[in-house]
């Protein structure tokens, strides 16, 4: 798609365009880089760390939108089509790569999509031109100042994106909502250690805090509040989101044990690698049985994991049922999601697009 560039004017952008997520994601990253050209890159030239701008926009063009996209769907359910609805949508990318960042940072993470993660970017841009000081040090600081300007220039966004004030006032409750769960369940994953056997219900609340409200209850909610829609709209969309949420962290979970490395740019078993609580790891512990359960206690609390000792967890998991079990409970939050639908009178494309958004956030990829 073609990228429009910062000096055509706002009013010659198309406000008319399909409600699918390929379209909403191509209308996304146009207005992501024409912020980027208009306030980001000057900034960041202030920085002296020339690299920083190159790292910001390869880590904000390789995302699938999720969250842009169910802001968007979420204004569509009570507006029409508008160029400033889609530039506040928008502005979640900013939010997102802000946590993405704080998230490889905490985590020690090499990669992100397949590329060195903004951490390692900056790492290596240290080292590279022979500063003095620790360039781990050097990158993990750098790596959080940008996510800390990704925040500020994320309110920024949708605080200029053409919606007025009322919209705008209407969305801020649960816009900070957001962000603290957000927040709150990077805290509580701060001690998500597989060692500590947590139960399978404190696991599930740490993913509703950290990625399933984050990823589409809470986008979808803001969308709505944007476009004043009533409060049956916004419980039948909140139900809505929070079971596609979870069912989109629990398909996670599933990928970070058994996704390939080319589907999720991380080393294949990472979760395990890094002795993460998953649903996945937990819900196995709580079915096996006696001997598997030793076996995985084993794991679950082993100083050094190698690479046998991976392949062999994967296995028990898989002996012990957990991936059908799982499956099941990603069913059931579908069937959820979907009656919470039927709950609202909604236009043709927008319910489609809402159904194919719940694909999309839990489809079967390894």
């Amino acid at each position: 798609m073609n990228r429009r560039t910062s000096a055509e004017p706002r009013s010659t952008r198309t406000v008319s365009l399909p409600v699918t997520h390929p379209h909403i994601r191509d209308s996304v990253l146009d207005a992501v880089a024409e912020f980027l050209d208009s306030r980001c890159s000057q900034a960041l030239q202030g920085t002296r760390v020339d690299v920083a701008e190159q790292v910001l926009r390869e880590l904000l063009a390789d995302g699938k939108c999720l969250r842009s996209s169910f802001l968007y769907l979420g204004w569509l359910c009570g507006a029409e089509p508008d160029s400033a609805a889609v530039r506040a949508a928008a502005s979640l990318e900013f939010l997102h790569a802000f946590a993405l960042m704080q998230d490889d940072v905490m985590d020690g993470s090499p990669l992100r999509r397949g590329r060195p993660s903004a951490h390692h970017a900056l790492e290596q841009w240290h080292r590279a031109r022979g500063l003095p000081g620790s360039s781990s040090n050097f990158g993990a600081s750098a790596a959080v100042l940008l996510g800390d300007l990704c925040l500020v220039w994320a309110e920024q966004m949708l605080r200029e994106s053409g919606l007025d004030a009322a919209a705008l006032t209407r969305a801020w409750p649960r816009y900070d909502a957001m962000r603290t769960e957000l927040a709150v369940g990077q805290f509580a994953d701060l001690v998500n250690d597989a060692a500590v056997f947590p139960s399978l219900d404190d696991v599930l609340d740490v993913a509703r805090r950290k990625s399933g409200n984050y990823t589409v209850r809470r986008p979808l909610e803001i969308g709505a509040s944007l476009a004043g829609c009533d409060d049956r709209v916004l419980t039948a969309l909140g139900g809505y989101g929070a079971a596609v949420g979870e069912a989109f962290q629990l398909r996670d979970d599933l990928l970070g044990v058994f996704g390939s490395p080319e589907t999720t740019g991380k080393p294949a078993g990472a979760d395990l690698a890094a002795r993460k609580a998953t649903t996945v790891v937990v819900a196995a512990y709580q079915l096996a049985g006696t001997a598997q359960r030793r076996d995985l206690g084993r794991l679950m609390t082993a100083d050094h994991l190698s690479p046998a000792d991976i392949a062999q967890w994967q296995i028990l998991i898989a002996d012990i049922g957990t991936v059908d079990w799982i499956e099941q409970l990603i069913d059931q939050r579908l069937t959820c999601a979907l009656d919470s639908l039927d709950a609202m009178a909604l236009d043709s494309a927008a319910r489609s697009a809402l159904i194919a958004m719940a694909a999309v956030c839990t489809e079967r990829v390894t």
